[in-house]
C-alpha cells in the first residue's frame, strides 16, 4: 500500500492506495482517506501514532500494510518529521515532493521553486486525467489556480484569500456578526442575517470563480475545469464555469509523482 499525504496549512489530508482498487487501465485506486487538523509542532512519533490508529480503525496492521509514502506539504515542519515518522517508524519507501524530484511537467514560473507541492500535484493529476488546457480550482486554506496548458506544462495560476479565512476576517471585524454554518441558503436575496452570509459564501466564491476562469480562458483559450479541495463540493453545484469536481486530486497526483521517481 502507498499513503500519500497531503499537509495544508489548516487540514491534512492521508490517502492509501492499493493495487488493483482502480478501473482497468487507471492504477491503484484510492482505497481510503481521512481528514485531519494540521498541527505544526506533530513530531515524528506523534504522526507515527496517528497514522498507526487511522490505520487500526480501517482494519490494517500499518507495519505491514504500509510499503510507500508520498508526501507533499506546505509546512515545512511536518515536512521532516513525516521523512522521519516513514523512516524510523514503517521502513517505507518515502518521496517528499520538492525542489529536484521528477514530476514529468515542466514548471513556466519565474522560480519553479516557489510553487507548492499541493500546486504541482493538482496540476500533475488534472493533466493525467483530463488532458488540457486545464484549470484546477483548489479551495483549502488559500483558494488556488493552476493552469496546464495543452502539451501538459504548467504555466502559472492566481492565489486568492481561502473561504474560511475570509470568513475569519469578516467574523473578527464586524462586531454585530457571529459564525454560520455554511450550507446552501434557500435563495439568493436572503431575508435573514445568517442567509446573506451563506449567499454571500457560496454564490459569492462561485462568480468569484466564473470570473477568475472567464479571465484566465481569454488568456489561454477554452480549458476543463476542475475543483477539488476541502470545501469544493460546496462552491462546485453553483459554478459555471466547474466541469468536475475531484475531491482527491492532490492525493492521486501525490501517487503518480511517487510512481516517476519510485519504481
Amino acid at each position: 500500500m502507498l499513503v500519500a499525504i497531503d499537509v495544508g496549512n489548516t487540514q491534512t489530508v492521508i490517502g492509501v492506495f492499493e493495487a488493483g482498487d482502480g478501473p482497468a487501465g487507471s492504477g491503484p485506486g484510492l482505497a481510503c482517506h481521512w481528514r485531519v487538523a494540521t498541527v505544526a509542532s506533530r513530531t515524528a512519533d506523534e504522526l507515527a501514532l496517528l497514522v498507526d490508529q487511522l490505520f487500526r480503525m480501517q482494519g490494517f496492521e500499518p507495519a505491514e500494510a504500509i510499503t510507500g509514502v508520498a508526501v507533499g506539504s506546505v509546512v515545512p515542519r511536518q515536512r521532516s518529521a513525516l521523512r522521519e515518522m516513514a523512516t524510523k517508524w514503517f521502513r517505507a519507501e518515502t518521496l517528499v515532493v520538492e525542489p529536484g524530484v521528477r514530476t514529468g511537467m515542466p514548471i513556466h514560473y519565474d522560480n519553479p521553486k516557489e510553487v507548492g507541492a499541493d500546486r504541482i500535484a493538482d496540476a500533475v493529476a488534472a493533466f493525467e486525467r483530463y488532458g488540457g488546457p486545464t484549470i484546477v480550482v483548489d479551495f483549502g486554506t488559500a483558494t488556488t489556480f493552476e493552469v496546464v496548458s495543452q502539451a501538459g506544462e504548467y504555466m502559472g495560476g492566481v492565489i486568492i484569500p481561502g473561504i474560511e479565512i475570509s470568513l475569519d476576517a469578516l467574523f473578527s471585524r464586524a462586531a454585530l456578526l457571529s459564525r454560520v454554518e455554511l450550507v446552501e441558503p434557500r435563495r439568493v436575496l436572503a431575508k435573514n442575517t445568517i442567509e446573506s452570509v451563506q449567499s454571500g459564501v457560496i454564490y459569492g466564491v462561485a462568480a468569484q470563480v466564473d470570473g477568475l476562469c472567464r479571465r484566465l480562458e481569454e488568456e489561454v483559450g477554452p480549458a476543463t475545469v476542475v475543483a477539488t479541495g476541502g470545501l469544493a463540493g460546496l462552491i462546485a453545484p453553483h459554478s459555471d464555469a466547474i466541469d468536475y469536481h475531484d475531491p482527491w486530486l492532490t492525493l492521486e497526483g501525490l501517487r503518480i509523482i511517487y510512481g516517476r521517481n519510485i519504481p
